[in-house]
Formats: C-alpha cells, structure tokens, sequence
C-alpha cells in the first residue's frame, strides 16, 4: 500500500511522487541509448532527462511514445465537448495538479445602475460588487491495467511493438468520463464533492434554464418547430443576461431528424437551417446524453464554463510481484467548471422532452 499522510510518504511509488513534488514524469522512465535509466523532470521551466539509480525501467522512449500516441488517438473522438471548450480556448490549467485538491474560485455580484442627470449632484447608490468563495474538486480520473515481465520481454525479442489494445480501451474510459462529467451524466462520480463543492455538468447543473421542447416524434413536429424552441432557448438566455456565441448540443437521436430536408424537396437540412440563427456557431452530437432527445446551449465563454485541467491525459508505470507484473494507469485531471453569478444567470440552457 502507497499513502501520503502529513507530508510523509510510505511505498515505493507514494514515496517517488513526494520526492519529485508530485510530478508523474517521476512514474515514467525509460532506459537510455546508454542503457541507464531516466526520468524527465520540469527544472527552472525546461524538461531534463535525469539518470536515476533507484528505479529500473522496463520500456524504451519509443515504447512510451507507442503507448502515449495510442492513448491520445483513441481519446480524441471520445472528447467532443471537452474539444470544444479545448479549442475555444476556454481552459483552466492548474501546474501541479496532483498536489490540489480544490480549486478555489469566487462568485461575484452586480452593481447597481448609474444615474443621469443635468449637474451630477443626484445621489446614487454608493455599493461595491460582493464576492463568495467557492470550491471545485478536482479529482483523479483514471484506469489501471498490467503487463507481465515477460510480455514485455517477448515484445522487445521478437521486435514487434507492444499489444497497446489494453492500453486504448483504458484511455477510452477515461476520456468518455470526462466527457461525461461535462455533460452531467456520470454515473460512477454523479454529482461529485468534496471539500465543500461539487462537480456539475450541463444536464444537471443547479442555475441552468431548462426549457420543455417538442420530440421529433410527436404529431405535428417539423423543422420549423425546432428552429422556433432553439430560438427561444436563445431568448431565454439573453434574459439572462447571456448574449452568446452559443453552441447547441444535441443527443444522437435527434441526427436522423435534422438531417433531413427543412422543408420538402428542400437543398438544405433543419441543421443547415438552423445553424443559419444569429448567435448560433454549430450544432454539434454527443453521444452521452440520457435523455433521449436531450438538447443543451451553452454560450462559450469563460465566465459560463471552461475546463480545468490538473493533469492531461497522461500513463505512469509501477512494478508488483517482484517486478514480474509492470502495471500502468492511464489518469487525468479534467472537471468542468461550470459559473454564474450571485444572482445564479448562466448562459447554459438544458432542453428535455
């Protein structure tokens, strides 16, 4: 058993992230062109590979280069939302994450509206903005699985690469849960707290507007019907206080009904049709929801939602049985943020049938 407690570490593996201040590049070496061992270490801001003589490696550089390319491969299509706040830019990153717990961040409160007047002289309301501390967990996303000694030794006689198939379905879930913590449907961390906050996501997000929308199904639906409650959704937000860019999400079973023809024998899709909406830059899939034709706008800035990320998707190694088992974890630190004011406005609007 590895555990830290006040600053003393007990095994092998606890007692290496303590000496490198938590940095998982310590549970990642390789042997050298020179047949050493190393680990890569952040010095002064510039990674070093430094020899170490207290840990025997068992993969190459190119070996871990082969598991981290399978990795991220197999994660990407898994994170579409998380890709979308990703190439939005709106992130969070935290250095260091394994060593917080939480996030701290505060929630602040308007003012009151100024006055017009001839000569100035009109008193008005002399108030500042209130601010409220408040806590995200961040928490470790992760997945285990082993090679024996000898596996690794067979793959490195016979000179193929490693079987990386273990590898991929592991970073596969977990990429889909932290995709899923941003939509709101995880199941294995629903609703996640600690430290006096909790992890929400779009679906379950306690300042969401929510809207009651049409399914595809009911007599009567057309692409105008769907256009007409996205626009509302729309206005719903702008009364709140969010005027966008927005992004609509939507559960894979609404793809064989905005895909068809807006209007008979038309050229273009109720998608295309409602993509055309002022304020709104894509409609996009995700195959997470519950609902089965759950819909979620989200207005894509930063004081709405951005992801906080401690660590990137990332795999460290440590050895049991003697050395003969070679055990890997695929790990993350990815949570959504989600934000609104003292006043709870948000720019996220969650539509169910």
């Amino acid at each position: 058993m590895d555990y830290i407690y006040n600053g003393r570490a007990t095994g092998d593996v606890a007692s290496k992230m303590l000496q490198c201040n938590f940095d998982v590049r310590s549970l990642r070496p390789y042997i050298g062109k020179d047949g050493r061992t190393y680990i890569t270490i952040n010095q002064g801001g510039e990674l070093k590979a430094v020899p170490v003589e207290n840990t025997t490696a068992t993969l190459r550089q190119d070996d871990w280069k082969v598991l981290d390319d399978a990795i991220v491969k197999v994660a990407k299509p898994r994170l579409k939302a998380v890709g979308d706040l990703r190439s939005s830019g709106l992130t969070f990153n935290i250095p260091n994450g394994m060593g917080k717990t939480v996030l701290e961040t505060e929630t602040m409160s308007d003012i009151t509206p100024a006055s017009v007047s001839m000569d100035g002289l009109r008193e008005n309301a002399n108030d500042r903005p209130v601010f409220e501390l408040t806590n995200l967990p961040l928490p470790i996303i992760h997945k285990d699985f082993s090679y024996s000694a000898r596996q690794l030794m067979a793959s490195r006689n016979g000179g193929s690469p490693l079987d990386t198939t273990t590898a991929e379905l592991a970073a596969r879930r977990v990429a889909e849960e932290a995709e899923k913590l941003l939509i709101g449907v995880s199941t294995v961390a629903d609703q996640y707290s600690f430290g006096g906050g909790v992890i929400y996501g779009y679906t379950d997000f306690p300042s969401r507007l929510t809207k009651t929308i049409t399914a595809p199904t009911a007599s009567g639906w057309s692409g105008d019907t769907f256009l007409t409650e996205v626009m509302a959704m729309m206005q719903q937000s702008r009364n709140a206080y969010h005027y966008g860019p927005f992004v609509l999400y939507v559960a894979s079973a609404w793809d064989q009904y905005l895909d068809d023809d807006y209007k008979a024998a038309s050229d273009k899709t109720i998608r295309n049709r409602v993509k055309e909406v002022e304020g709104l830059t894509d409609i996009k899939t995700l195959d997470y929801f519950t609902g089965t034709y759950d819909v979620a706008l989200v207005q894509m800035t930063s004081d709405v939602v951005r992801e906080v990320i401690g660590m990137d998707l990332t795999t460290v190694e440590w050895d049991t049985v003697g050395g003969l088992q070679k055990n890997f974890k695929v790990m993350a630190i990815m949570v959504p943020q989600l934000r609104s004011d003292q006043n709870s406005n948000t720019g996220i609007v969650h539509g169910t049938t």
